[in-house]
């Protein structure tokens, strides 16, 4: 017998000195009440039979002493928790994995997946034997211990309820080294799997997971795997009319029965569209929405079944989007006239346009001046020094370009495109013949967009000079027929869209699970998080990024803020400091969205095994049994004390 708690002599110096305090206590003389008394017969009885009680007197009272003393003892011994040594050696070492992904809020278990998750760690824990240790963490996208190795069962059944689902898939490996790294060195470890078995291969970038000794353990939770959701949501707008937009997405049935779904698209809370739809078992159905309008902002997809009701995951029958803001840019065109360039800005009705003649200078110079451009057009003209802004050049000569001009080309022709940069992607420019153009000679990190002869004589060239990005053409666009085609209202669109970032790679929602880096205005140091559900939260800033993990579904929005930080209540801080940033995130998950509960969890080759040794009510504490009997002897000390036994 060892104690766990304090040591045997300090109990015994706490029991010594408490028991002499006890024991003077009972050697005081009981001072009798003064009672006056008419009748003096009644004392000579007393008197008679004094001396036959006075030594049963003693004994009760001595009995009561030993009574006092006793519970003294046991609670001292309490103190100590005292244990068998050999109950210390053997105790086990566990660590709880408990599955907190998306695909745990499904309701085909009352109340939820992670509701009954729950329910069977706490029963481990009340299980738990005097000398296990157990360590209880949250799976999701990251890991999260919830609090340290500890045999305390209330410390621990709050853990258990603090853990809350996420909108993400968890990443079974990187918690299988947690636990295998939080279990190194000690004996009888044990890693217990409390999920729905949709985990995935216990693999990742370095390889497959080894448990080494540990044992691993699976509690399957969950009966059905009747579900139907949203995989796939993107939307954009035209780039010549930002009024109409795009949507593209797709919808996963992965149960084992056909379904009749109802999808509704909400454009800033309003129906856009409504369609009835039948998915059959496993099938994947896309669906392309052109040509839609009614929303300025936000565009929300929902699906339910068709007879209103919803299936048994919730967390996948929603996808959002944001649109691009439909703001106006302001161009600046330096141009002597130059009708088909005009006539393509008008297409956008979104862009703020102002002409210049290149003569005099001073008109140029004085507008450059006022600032606030988001891109300048420079026609047939080339400034002496580079502007502070974006820049389309159509035919660069001066020495003030932001590339070298050399030679004169004969009927060009564009015989290489980069396709996949946003100023031509999807641009028709094979076949556009130019009666003459220059030769552009592009510097070290600069893109050549389009080439004649074949790659070697450049005459379309893109990049970026003093921070500010620029497009160059090496042609009079007069000069062919470039201005005939849909491609040329297209390229400049495509150029000033790609100058702004409006382009088709416009990210209408992040993916959750992920650790997302938004970019924000002004240098903040530090950012407010202002959730789906309405809550905030201040994040870290990062070269000018708020940077943190994305668990949560929804509409978010991000203030920059500077020094000091922010306080977590203070939801308009930075509406004075920095930006406003809005966008969406969505689960958007095919492997999440197949809930179906798996029988059998395999790690480094071997099966998890089911969970045994937990046995309720059975405790190797000692000390709880020793409150037990002090609880005893004061009912005891009770009883007897109103049976005038011990007084």
């Amino acid at each position: 017998m060892i104690f766990a708690g304090l040591p045997l002599a300090e109990l015994a110096a706490i029991f010594a000195a408490v028991g002499f305090g006890v024991a003077v206590l009972y050697v005081l003389k009981l001072r009798r009440r003064v009672v006056a008394v008419p009748f003096s017969p009644l004392w000579e009885r007393i008197l008679r039979d004094k001396e036959a009680t006075t030594l049963f007197s003693k004994l009760k009272r001595l009995l009561s002493l030993f009574l006092q003393l006793a519970l003294l003892a046991l609670l001292v011994l309490a103190l100590g928790d005292p244990r068998a040594a050999e109950s210390l050696i053997k105790g086990r070492t566990v660590v709880v994995l408990v599955d907190a992904s998306a695909s745990m809020q499904a309701t085909d278990v009352a109340p939820s997946r992670l509701g009954v998750a729950k329910a069977e760690v706490k029963k481990m824990i009340r299980g738990l034997g005097g000398a296990d240790r157990m360590l209880v963490a949250q799976m999701d996208a990251v890991v999260t211990p919830l609090g340290p190795l500890t045999g305390d069962t209330s410390s621990l059944e709050r853990e258990v309820d603090s853990v809350v689902a996420t909108d993400a898939r968890a990443d079974f490996p990187r918690a299988l080294r947690f636990a295998t790294d939080a279990l190194r060195g000690t004996d009888r470890a044990e890693i217990v799997v409390v999920s729905d078995g949709a985990l995935g291969p216990a693999e990742d970038a370095s390889g497959p997971v080894h448990m080494g000794d540990a044992k691993l353990s699976y509690v399957r939770v969950g009966k059905s795997g009747r579900n139907v959701g949203v995989t796939e949501f993107s939307v954009r707008r035209y780039p010549l009319d930002r009024s109409r937009y795009e949507v593209m997405l797709e919808l996963t049935n992965s149960g084992a029965q056909a379904e009749d779904v109802e999808l509704q698209l909400l454009g800033d809370g309003a129906l856009v569209d409504l369609t009835k739809l039948r998915l059959q078992p496993g099938e994947r159905l896309p669906r392309f929405y052109p040509q839609l309008s009614g929303a300025s902002r936000t565009l929300e997809a929902k699906i339910a079944r068709a007879d209103g009701t919803h299936d048994d995951l919730a967390a996948d029958d929603h996808a959002y989007a944001l649109l691009p803001e439909r703001r106006r840019a302001k161009v600046l065109v330096v141009t002597a006239g130059n009708t088909y360039l005009e006539a393509a800005l008008l297409l956008d009705e979104y862009l703020e346009v102002t002409e210049v003649a290149p003569v005099p200078p001073q008109a140029y110079a004085s507008a450059m001046a006022r600032g606030g451009w988001d891109a300048v057009v420079f026609d047939g003209v080339t400034p002496a020094e580079l502007p502070r802004a974006p820049a389309l050049y159509l035919d660069p000569r001066g020495p003030g370009g932001p590339v070298r001009v050399e030679g004169v080309l004969k009927t060009p022709g564009f015989d290489k495109i980069d396709r996949k940069h946003p100023a031509v992607r999807f641009l028709a420019l094979d076949d556009v013949n130019v009666a003459e153009g220059h030769k552009l000679v592009p510097q070290s990190g600069d893109k050549v967009l389009g080439a004649s002869d074949r790659g070697a004589s450049p005459i379309l060239v893109a990049g970026t000079r003093a921070g500010f990005k620029f497009v160059a053409v090496g042609f009079d666009v007069r000069a062919s027929d470039l201005p005939l085609r849909i491609a040329w209202p297209l390229f400049i669109l495509d150029c000033l869209n790609w100058f702004t970032d409006e382009d088709a790679q416009y990210l209408s929602a992040y993916r959750t699970g992920e650790v997302w880096r938004i970019p924000l205005g002004g240098a903040a140091a530090q950012a407010l998080v202002k959730m789906p559900d309405g809550s905030t939260q201040p994040v870290a800033v990062h070269d000018g990024r708020a940077v943190f993990l994305g668990e949560h579904a929804g509409f978010y929005e991000v203030s920059g803020a500077g020094n000091p930080p922010i306080a977590a209540n203070a939801a308009n801080a930075a509406d004075t400091s920095g930006g406003r940033v809005a966008f969406a995130a969505n689960l958007l998950d095919a492997e999440e969205s197949a809930i179906a509960p798996q029988d059998r969890v395999v790690v480094d080759g071997k099966e998890a095994g089911e969970v045994t040794g937990f046995h309720f009510g059975v405790r190797r504490e000692i000390w709880v049994y020793l409150l037990l009997a002090v609880a005893l002897l004061t009912v005891l000390e009770w009883a007897t004390y109103h049976r005038r036994l011990t007084v």
